[in-house]
């Protein structure tokens, strides 16, 4: 007999990503969608389910859910998923001390974020006894330091691409408020000619982008001379390909580290 599968939800600041996951944790359907804000201004109005979920046969076992949009979010998400599935049983994840043989270094392991708990535990799934630095270029770039034995031995946070040009425009009087869909980076710029720019939107979107780099590759840098051995660079998030034409280190590209993380996390807890 087939078991039916498990529903995964990303719920991250810019968007929605889900998926529905074997138990070998193969995902034969996924989207994307966005947190329809329109809708806080008629808390009234009933929620149809998500369009792609009305077309999918069968229904999951349940929903494993990685939130870090906030209450508004879930409790859309929790009418969405009622919408497609009523009374489907749901968890929403929180990072624990040790879980899918990743152990958290936060002396409080619940204020470590669901949504970095899940990719590192994704990353080991896809990158297994691998030392690696995985970067999330999101509304926030983030990098976790995962060993090869699972052990998080700590992370950085810093605002991503999109964030820091917007927050130049907002917090200076003469520069433009920009947002990383609207801007051009020079790729594959192969000397300093081409990333210094003679426009101000250039100007910013290239010095932002180049500030992603730099923090990426010193990462990268101090801790490989620390651990002393090779560490596989991860990069991820929507940001991810524009910061990966602008590095000057190897990188492997993976774009679903939560929602692998979350297939783990669902077989582990329905064995």
């Amino acid at each position: 007999m087939t078991r039916a599968p498990f529903l995964l939800v990303d719920a991250g600041n810019s968007r929605i990503k889900w998926a529905l996951a074997d138990a070998d944790g193969t995902m034969p359907d996924t989207g994307v969608f966005g947190h329809g804000r329109a809708d806080d201004d008629h808390p009234d109005r009933s929620v149809s389910a998500e369009p792609a979920w009305q077309a999918l046969s069968g229904r999951p076992t349940g929903a494993w859910i990685s939130n870090v949009a906030g209450a508004a979010a879930g409790a859309r998400l929790d009418a969405l998923i009622d919408a497609a599935w009523p009374g489907l049983p749901r968890t929403t994840i929180r990072a624990l001390a040790h879980q899918c043989g990743v152990t958290n270094g936060y002396p409080e392991p619940a204020r470590l974020g669901s949504d970095r708990w899940a990719a590192m535990i994704g990353a080991r799934v896809a990158f297994p006894g691998e030392d690696l630095l995985i970067a999330t270029l999101g509304t926030a770039t983030t990098l976790e330091a995962l060993r090869a034995d699972g052990m998080f031995t700590g992370g950085l946070i810093a605002p991503g691409w999109s964030l820091m040009m917007r927050s130049l425009g907002e917090h200076t009087a003469q520069l433009p408020t920009l947002a990383a869909h609207a801007v051009r980076e020079p790729a594959g710029a192969t000397d300093a000619g081409e990333w210094f720019a003679t426009d101000t939107p250039h100007a910013i979107s290239a010095g932002s982008l180049l500030a992603q780099a730099a923090l990426i590759e010193r990462a990268w840098h101090e801790l490989t001379r620390a651990w002393k051995r090779p560490v596989r660079l991860v990069l991820g998030g929507g940001a991810a390909d524009a910061v990966a034409r602008a590095l000057s280190v190897p990188c492997t590209r993976h774009d679903s580290l939560v929602l692998v993380g979350l297939a783990r996390i669902a077989a582990d807890g329905s064995e």
